[in-house]
């Protein structure tokens, strides 16, 4: 069985590979449904093709899932001797417009029909197969008996089929309450999420919003008696069609037995955090489904996947249409935030030079304090004791310690608990005293490091390719529905 990871970028591309994806899908500008996600432009593509040498068993799928306008079609043509730069081994489509076109450009890319399409019969999959298609992303309102009657129906025919993350609330994602409300089409990779946002109620009655928390305010379509949708207004907000998040990380051997080939998870536009941890959490169920490990040793693993930002869960249609009718509120949210992503280890020689830099820093720190006047190096003392971060400290040597280059992605400050997460291990936490920030082009220790800051970390522990470092999101509050804005 598949596993399937989201890539909204090159970076996120590496950490999906890292973390044990077999195949990830990437979008190319103006191309894709998930326009707000960086996708790749320019020259990624080497960067790209950098990734699958280093990681050959691993496809790459491509998402060229808006519907196709003729302008677009046009632009798709003029683009085409980009898009081959890059080692795609499949395309994701809806529009049957652009298949001959593919077939014909790209004869050894194999042909996967977008969720987009709604495709949730064995007929229809027979139709595809017959027009080209090897693989068919099932829309997401089918169930598993009805999968397992499309694989035995067409056997031979590839199913994926998605397996966590964000949901639509209309059929296979076709919504038109963005382009209502926003003028942004969802069709076109432009969705505002229009559905999750926090509505207010308002009305003549004076009691309107006493009404609407009540509960008991419920709609009732006029040709549909005894059908009721629930309204029900909370803390200054309604939610109006916001769907709960897919997990069906426990039911991967329902998947597999119902015959889907390919698991797929959600999230081009997620953080390389989520990206990273989902994608561990299902490369151990699955491993574990498969006997590759035990299910003990996978618990760990999944467990994690409440350390990510996500909404409450379900299972979707797969077992029962009731269980996708239940909304939720509140934005996705997690109470660990990514604080830094570390990448290559320093060499002996490496670290050597870095540790002369730092002496060779603190020797000119210290003989410029020696030669000032008594006075002047009294008052520098007392700022110093102030303004810490003006100190010239190097750092010293220590047995077993390594030095990793390291991405500081939130605030990162030297004398805290640090929690150390990789493709190997579930979670290390690293003490005040296990870790120090360093200044990779002087060789002296940093307090703090941010967003675009060089740093690197100098660590107790051996760190394998992959970790990332995260620490608990200081805004964060059990129970407490956080705004993000829009």
């Amino acid at each position: 069985m598949e596993l399937l990871s989201p890539a909204g970028n090159v970076e996120k591309l590496a950490y999906a590979y890292a973390y044990g994806a077999d195949a990830a899908y990437i979008g190319l500008k103006k191309f894709s449904l998930r326009i707000k996600a960086d996708n790749f432009y320019e020259d990624e593509y080497k960067k790209v093709i950098a990734l699958k040498e280093k990681y050959p068993e691993k496809r790459l799928h491509c998402a060229l899932n808006i519907s196709f306008h003729d302008e677009e079609i046009d632009a798709l043509k003029a683009n085409l001797d980009y898009f081959r730069q890059y080692p795609i081994d499949a395309f994701i489509v809806q529009d049957l417009g652009i298949v001959p076109l593919l077939q014909k450009e790209f004869p050894k890319a194999q042909l996967h029909l977008s969720t987009q399409a709604s495709c949730v019969n064995s007929e229809a999959v027979k139709m595809y197969k017959s027009l080209g298609f090897s693989r068919v992303v099932l829309g997401r309102e089918i169930s598993l008996d009805q999968i397992k009657r499309i694989k035995d129906s067409v056997p031979d025919m590839e199913l994926e089929a998605f397996c966590h993350g964000a949901m639509c609330i209309a059929y296979a994602g076709r919504c038109l309450m963005s382009a209502y409300l926003t003028g942004r089409s969802a069709q076109s990779g432009f969705c505002s999420h229009s559905c999750r946002w926090e509505f207010k109620v308002h009305g003549n009655a004076s009691d309107a919003k006493t009404v609407a928390e009540s509960g008991a305010l419920v709609l009732e379509e006029q040709q549909r008696k005894g059908e009721y949708f629930p309204v029900y207004e909370g803390d200054d907000f309604t939610a109006v069609l916001s769907s709960k998040d897919l997990c069906m990380v426990e039911h991967i051997a329902d998947m597999k037995a119902a015959g889907v080939d390919s698991l797929k998870i959600e999230g081009r536009m997620k953080s390389v955090y989520y990206v990273a941890m989902v994608t561990r959490a299902y490369r151990k169920a699955i491993d574990a489904v498969e006997g590759k490990i035990s299910q003990k040793e996978a618990d760990a693993f999944i467990a994690e996947l409440e350390n990510v930002s996500h909404r409450e869960s379900t299972t979707g249609f797969y077992y029962n249409k009731a269980d996708a009718d239940k909304t939720t509120s509140g934005a996705s949210d997690s109470k660990y935030q990514l604080t830094a992503e570390l990448e290559n280890e320093y060499t002996a020689d490496s670290l050597d030079a870095l540790w002369q830099k730092g002496q060779t820093a603190y020797k000119v720190f210290k003989d410029n304090l020696d030669s000032m006047h008594p006075a002047a190096r009294e008052a520098r003392l007392k700022d110093l004791q102030i303004h810490t971060d003006r100190n010239v400290v190097p750092f010293e040597k220590k047995d077993g310690w390594k030095m990793y280059d390291c991405t500081a992605v939130n605030m990162l400050r030297a004398g805290e608990e640090i929690e150390y997460v990789s493709p190997d291990f579930v979670s290390l936490k690293a003490l005040p005293d296990e870790w120090e920030l360093i200044n990779p082009e002087t060789g002296t220790k940093l307090n703090w490091a941010c967003d675009s800051h060089p740093c690197a970390i100098y660590s107790k522990y051996e760190l394998p390719a992959g970790t990332l470092v995260r620490n608990l999101d200081p805004d964060y509050e059990d129970g407490k529905i956080r705004d993000f804005g829009r």
